[in-house]
């Protein structure tokens, strides 16, 4: 199945696509907290604090957006208010975690200057990642004429890209490999996730 299929699927289905939307505002949420994390309580810039209060504001607006489909759906991130919540949960723990051993090994950072810099690189290879998903599930919601749209974050993931690339060209002059580094991790842990939705969505709509 693909990812346009796959989106076109879970909004046929108002019980998948409130566990969907919920899933995506449990993503937004675990970025947001993974970016105050990293936080340096004295160099924090306004960019990184910009960045911290919209990906909350993303995870606000998803739930949000649950009230579109009926009343008191997923009222917490639990197990089954998800879809392939094991994937959802881990997903950018892992991304940091390899990204972290990565920039160990080859950069031998660590302490803050570890922390800022796989802020950098997750959050730009997540970012990287939205500008790709949430268009095709707009898409999939236009088709569908569904109450439920997700233009306002696809405007502010376009800024954060933008964001994470200008701060990434004053971190290091290799940053283009260390980023298609990042990247290349996130996408196989986007592909272990996406092959989890499709496993879980065959089985609902079977």
């Amino acid at each position: 199945m693909n990812t346009n299929a796959l989106f076109s699927a879970i909004v046929a289905n108002p019980q998948l696509h409130a566990k969907w939307l919920n899933t995506l505002s449990l993503m937004e949420n675990t970025g947001a907290r993974k970016i105050s994390a990293s936080e340096d309580s004295e160099t924090v810039t306004y960019i990184i604090l910009k960045h911290a209060a919209e990906e909350h504001r993303h995870a606000f607006y998803l739930k949000k957006q649950l009230e579109k489909l009926g009343e008191n759906l997923c009222p917490t991130y639990a197990t089954e208010y998800l879809l392939a919540p094991r994937d959802s949960k881990f997903y950018l723990n892992r991304l940091d975690v390899e990204v972290c051993r990565y920039l160990k090994s080859e950069l031998g950072l660590n302490g803050k200057e570890l922390r800022f810099a796989a802020y950098l690189l997750v959050t730009y290879a997540i970012e990287v990642r939205a500008d790709e998903l949430y268009p095709i599930y707009q898409d999939a919601l236009t088709n569908a004429e569904s109450k439920v749209n997700v233009k306002s974050i696809i405007l502010e993931e376009e800024g954060h890209l933008e964001e994470m690339l200008n701060q990434l060209r004053h971190f290091s002059p290799e940053w283009e490999k260390h980023a298609v580094k990042a990247v290349s991790i996130e996408s196989n842990l986007y592909q272990n996730w996406l092959q989890g939705l499709e496993r879980e969505i065959a089985v609902a709509i079977s």
